[in-house]
């Protein structure tokens, strides 16, 4: 099985930038949560089939943003994204986020866990939703590397 990284293309909006035409730092939960749900459409699990397909919903344990250097309006943003890692109840999503020229823009991750519908315990993942998942799950070594074959 061949394995590489998400990779989506956004541009930064009026939204997303405050009066200097910078982005927020905020801007970036919105090209995380759009890559995050792109790359589950990809493997078949559009957020609203969580639950009706596997029963279980995904919240946020953690978010981390590292801020490398700010992009502005307008411009083009390449998000990377990879599973790094996969435990029994909880899995880390990486973005790395591009600007033009391969500009290192941010880098961050989100933990989310399986809780069960009506549960306020996580539980294991199914089998079959973490064997969807193994095209996206490389080492941060890993998923650079296949990014840069492609850019």
């Amino acid at each position: 099985m061949s394995r590489a990284p998400f990779i989506i293309h956004e541009h930064v909006r009026w939204g997303d930038v405050d009066y200097a035409g910078i982005i927020r730092y905020d801007a970036y939960t919105r090209f995380m949560e759009l890559a995050e749900s792109e790359l589950f459409r990809s493997i078949g699990i559009p957020y609203r089939e969580f639950v009706e397909t596997f029963d279980f919903t995904i919240p946020r344990r953690a978010m981390h943003i590292d801020f490398e250097s700010p992009p502005t309006l307008d411009e083009r943003i390449e998000t990377v994204t990879y599973i790094s890692h996969v435990g029994t109840t909880s899995l880390t999503l990486n973005f790395d986020f591009f600007g033009e020229a391969g500009l290192v823009r941010a880098t961050g991750h989100l933990v989310v866990v399986c809780l069960p519908k009506g549960q306020s315990r996580a539980a294991p993942w199914p089998a079959d939703f973490i064997a969807r998942l193994e095209p996206y799950r490389l080492s941060m070594d890993e998923a650079r590397a296949a990014r840069g074959a492609t850019a």
